[in-house]
């Protein structure tokens, strides 16, 4: 029987996402420890028939050059983020084979958090782990791995354990904890070594495949261009050099008694929500909000001023009405460290559809309750939306011709019902009569359920009446 040697199908035929006009080749520098690492995990997921299933997630580095390669389901995050990324994928997606694949300088420094905390869990993962000593894309900086006197961009005169501390064993670490099933450290140095890593490679992924086992597989793999070496030369180092600070060894393996865990995903149904958050049904009259059932609304809202205006409690307000008129609602805050007298904003949607994501950056409808919210908000409102202002406090008028513009003085009516702090919910009734969104009356009614102020509510009862009757005599 003949054997055939060929790429691995868990491999593109073509690098299609690579850029430039090499479709064929690899990125990746002479004597790159990638590379051969790759080899390993696409024949695995081969042999193993799960490659349909696969979700391979790579960060910032040369390990986010994976995307180009993998046959499999990519997704890309950011610096240090893959386990955390990893962690939901997983949940979502239980049947799933998730590959968390991160250098040393992502996972070991601002990864840290994520991968500690993965691992505490025992999430049903596989991690690669690839430790080179140095932060291998982006210039050569130490890396939590630098050996002690080694230099690098960021220590030229070589790294001290007084200014820089000892290198990390991050194997060492993650094998203190007791969720981890499979931890072992190999390296990519020469051929008996390879075939080695080849075989902790099938392990850990049939763990998770098998078991949902979480494995951490930490490889000690050469970057010649940092280390500035020749391949061969840069494979020896690993070998001579760099194994001494990390001993090769299985630091922790339970795969033997670890009896397997389940992701299955919990399928819950809506009315059940009620009672597993232990939170009260609103009921609504029907028939005070049937005039909305089949109205068609998808508001994307931006509210914006100064901190202590209210802007924050306006959202909340506009979205916990939008529900109780049977509306899909988010409610996304945003404010400066300064919290009261500092700048802030919400974005509020409104729909009834389903919302695929809380941000506004193109708002239909924005609030500005200051000058400086007109001024940073006021060209990212859609042609055909709206501007609603304060101008009692905004000294200017806005200038696009292509929205809607209505001015009204807010905080100037709501000093003048006693509170100016009222000026929020003048604007909610101005803007639910203006846009008819909502029925007044409900939100008038429930006005009392969502304040956390119950003193309050008289006040700002009178102030939505007022926004709202200051509309209809605009209209006339």
């Amino acid at each position: 029987m003949n054997t055939i040697l060929k790429k691995s199908t868990s491999f593109y035929d073509v690098y299609e996402r690579r850029p430039g006009a090499d479709k064929l080749t690899t990125t990746y520098c002479p004597g790159c420890g990638h590379g051969v690492l790759h080899k390993l995990i696409a024949e695995a997921l081969e042999d193993f028939g799960v490659r349909e299933r696969t979700i391979f997630i790579s960060p910032v580095g040369c390990s986010v050059f994976a995307y180009y390669y993998f046959h499999t389901g990519n997704v890309q995050v950011a610096h240090g983020r893959a386990p955390a990324v990893a962690t939901g994928l997983k949940r979502a997606h239980p049947g799933s084979v998730v590959i968390s694949y991160q250098g040393d300088g992502d996972l070991a420094a601002i990864g840290t958090a994520e991968i500690i905390h993965a691992a505490n869990r025992g999430e049903g993962i596989t991690v690669f782990f690839v430790n080179n000593a140095v932060y291998g894309m982006t210039g050569g900086q130490m890396a939590p791995t630098t050996l002690i006197g080694q230099k690098t961009m960021t220590t030229p005169r070589g790294r001290s354990t007084d200014n820089e501390g000892f290198p990390i064993r991050m194997s060492e670490i993650i094998a203190t904890l007791e969720s981890p099933v499979f931890v072992e450290r190999v390296m990519l140095a020469d051929t008996k070594s390879t075939m080695h890593a080849r075989q902790t490679v099938r392990k850990a992924l049939k763990m998770q495949i098998e078991k949902n086992a979480f494995s951490f597989i930490e490889v000690l793999s050469a970057c010649p261009s940092q280390l500035k070496m020749t391949p061969s030369r840069s494979k020896l180092w690993v070998k001579e050099v760099l194994e001494k600070q990390f001993p090769l060894g299985v630091t922790k393996d339970i795969s033997q008694e670890f009896e397997g865990r389940s992701f299955a995903r919990k399928n819950v149904r809506p009315e059940e929500l009620t009672g597993i958050l232990d939170i009260e049904t609103v009921r609504v009259n029907p028939e005070k909000i049937a005039q909305f059932k089949d109205k068609s609304i998808n508001e994307e809202i931006k509210i914006a001023g100064f901190g202590g205006q209210g802007v924050l409690s306006l959202g909340t307000v506009l979205s916990e009405m939008g529900m109780r008129h049977n509306y899909e609602v988010s409610w996304l805050p945003s404010y400066g460290p300064e919290m009261r007298g500092g700048t802030a904003n919400c974005s509020v949607k409104i729909s009834n559809k389903k919302i695929g994501s809380p941000l506004v950056a193109n708002p239909t409808i924005l609030i500005a309750m200051n000058r400086p919210s007109l001024d940073k908000f006021e060209n990212d409102v859609v042609s055909g939306g709206l501007i609603m202002y304060d101008n009692s406090l905004i000294d200017r008028a806005p200038v696009r011709d292509d929205v809607d513009i209505i001015p009204i003085p807010a905080t100037k009516m709501a000093d003048e019902l006693g509170n100016t702090k009222a000026a929020n919910m003048i604007i909610v009734g101005a803007l639910i009569v203006s846009k008819e969104l909502m029925s007044q009356q409900v939100v008038l009614d429930s006005l009392g359920d969502v304040l956390k102020r119950k003193n309050l509510v008289v006040l700002n009862q009178k102030a939505i009446k007022r926004g709202a009757e200051y509309i209809k005599n605009r209209k006339k």
